[in-house]
């Protein structure tokens, strides 16, 4: 012992070597002789994209199995009144910055509302600044354009795709989980196997190399299962092939999609245990909406799914464990929680401090992790998507005032199936009081929009999609595919003064077609697709191209040759709008650019 106390005055590289040779010696583990001498606690935050909260087999699912959640849930402190966003981004938003998803910016999808504000810092930045590596494995969804990718929000490591999910707009083009093109800190490269097996391959190689170089880290994977479309590895299929009918091929596949899951967290369990990372590793598990598909399977007594305000919609598990910080055990706690707690939570068990101006809208739920208070009494507000007084849902202990209008008891009615306003009038009136108060403090902050940045070095050149329109809602590929009319506009900066070179597409640079051929259909890789493709594209009768920027207006001929019309235009530093379209030769064909590519020269 004398020994190993003499070599703790050397560098700690040396000492492990040193120690490397002692194992060896003694015959001791290698993975103990190499554990770095690291105070601070690694984090790891796992999030699952539509999962509902009835989707464990602990729960009571009578379908799903789920061996290695179930045990994560058994070792962690978990939370019996946890509520997400009723969809996806407004939750990441949240999860990220701890500030409600109606005033940091990212409070819907499909449009430039999924644009998450950048003055408010991320949970990345922050771990960052206390020197934490940082590193995204999976789905994003709160912007696709500088300054709002995850490298330009603090990620070192940053590995993800574009929108929310396979054959999306601006998702690189066939996709379809497996053997698929991300991007590795803004390269588009390709990774073989199927999506949800890569980001936790892919995390546990770059937290390998964080710990062999003893460096803390925060490992965020937002995985994007299990959100449709609905494809699977048939190893994970064939476990459930016997519990559906043949016309439950979506129910059969969501639920192999679950059991991917589980397999990786158990994959990531036994790598956190062979390198002797569990001990100190925050481990963080949640959802990001309720319950998609698998309402259909089990709804675990609970009324609603995703983009619902009934519970089922925004209802989401918390499990939180530090084996070495003695946070776990199976301990639950009750007290209504929500998930931009998450982050002033993770900052308090890390001994990171909050931002001096701090903004946060959640809680640290520490005190009531160590069992020394009870989560405050406090009303909630669910709300995200179009900004409209009175559509949401306000929570006080057991009671759900929706809309304004409706009441629940949840103690007396947990599937929400009366309404008991008239006989509880004072609780509809202190509740209406409450959320009118909340929804006059965010008013200065709902106007505030976050424009894609262009002409920066840091992503020049840019390519724009329909998913970051003002509007209309304009995401799928299926759209372009069909020639679908409609047109939007994006809200930009323009960084810089100059000449900028800006090109409209029809199809995205990977598929290579003129502007008015059809696109031939791409095979699914999926094995109960049989041979299966996506829809063909269809020609379209487009002969002029229009640009509109700023006060600038630019036309062009299309001829059937064209896969893209180039515009050279000077632009002045600061805020514009670009809106280009493609015309047909009858007034009322005009479709949007669906690919817009801009360089600053």
């Amino acid at each position: 012992m004398t020994c190993i106390k003499n070599l703790l005055q050397f560098q700690p590289r040396v000492v492990s070597v040193v120690l490397v040779f002692m194992a060896l010696a003694l015959h001791l583990p290698l993975a103990m002789a190499v554990q770095p001498a690291q105070t601070r606690p690694n984090l790891i935050i796992l999030l699952q994209d539509d999962m509902g909260i009835g989707d464990f087999s602990a729960v009571g699912n009578p379908i799903l199995k789920t061996p290695n959640l179930d045990r994560l849930q058994a070792q962690s402190v978990s939370f019996s009144q946890f509520h997400v966003a009723p969809m996806c981004t407004p939750t990441r938003g949240s999860l990220l910055t701890g500030v409600h998803c109606m005033r940091n910016g990212a409070r819907a999808v499909g449009t430039d509302a999924t644009h998450l504000r950048r003055d408010l810092p991320s949970i990345a930045e922050l771990f960052k600044q206390a020197n934490y590596k940082t590193g995204i494995f999976g789905k994003w969804h709160v912007g696709d354009n500088f300054p709002m990718r995850p490298q330009d929000r603090g990620f070192d490591e940053a590995l993800w795709f574009r929108q929310a999910a396979a054959d999306k707009v601006g998702d690189y083009w066939g996709n379809d989980y497996f053997d698929d093109h991300y991007l590795l800190n803004g390269v588009t490269t390709q990774y073989f196997g199927y999506c949800g097996d890569v980001w936790f391959t892919e995390a546990m190689t770059w937290m390998r190399q964080q710990a062999a170089a003893h460096e803390p880290f925060f490992a965020f994977i937002p995985n994007n299962l299990a959100h449709s479309p609905y494809y699977a590895p048939e190893r994970n299929r064939q476990k459930y092939a016997a519990s559906f009918k043949k016309q439950q091929k979506e129910l059969l596949t969501y639920a192999a999609m679950v059991d991917n899951i589980d397999e990786n967290v158990g994959r990531l369990e036994a790598f956190l245990q062979e390198t002797g990372l569990a001990d100190n590793t925050i481990l963080v598990y949640l959802h990001d909406n309720g319950g998609s598909h698998g309402v259909q399977i089990f709804d675990a007594n609970v009324r609603g799914w995703k983009t619902q305000l009934w519970e089922g919609g925004h209802r989401s598990p918390l499990f939180i464990r530090w084996p070495q910080g003695k946070v776990g055990g199976g301990r639950v706690v009750d007290g209504l929680t929500q998930v931009q707690d998450i982050l002033p939570t993770l900052l308090e068990l890390t001994s990171i401090p909050k931002p001096a101006d701090n903004q946060f809208d959640g809680i640290s739920l520490v005190p009531a992790i160590r069992a020394k208070e009870v989560i405050p009494d406090r009303t909630l507000v669910v709300q995200y998507g179009t900004p409209k007084s009175g559509d949401a849902c306000v929570m006080w202990r057991h009671w759900r005032l929706l809309s304004n209008t409706a009441l629940y008891d949840l103690e007396a009615d947990p599937m929400q199936s009366t309404n008991v306003a008239h006989r509880f009038p004072e609780i509809v009136s202190k509740l209406q009081d409450e959320y009118d108060q909340w929804w006059k403090s965010i008013q200065p902050e709902l106007a505030i929009r976050t424009p894609i940045v262009i002409g920066d070095a840091a992503e020049n050149p840019l390519t724009l999609s329909p998913g970051s329109w003002d509007r209309p809602y304009f995401v799928d590929n299926d759209k372009i595919r069909k020639g679908v009319n409609a047109v939007g506009s994006y809200n930009l900066k323009v960084s810089q003064s100059g000449i900028y070179e800006i090109s409209l597409r029809r199809w995205p640079e990977e598929v290579d077609l003129p502007i008015v051929a059809p696109a031939p259909p791409v095979a699914l890789t999926d094995t109960l697709c049989h041979g299966k493709e996506t829809a063909a594209g269809i020609a379209l009768p487009i002969i002029r191209a229009e640009l509109n920027i700023g006060d600038q207006k630019f036309e062009r001929e299309v001829t059937a040759q064209d896969k893209g019309i180039t515009f050279r235009c000077e632009l002045q530093a600061g805020a514009t709008e670009l809106r280009a379209l493609f015309h047909g030769d009858m007034p009322t064909q005009k479709w949007g650019a669906y690919c817009v590519t801009i360089r600053r020269l």
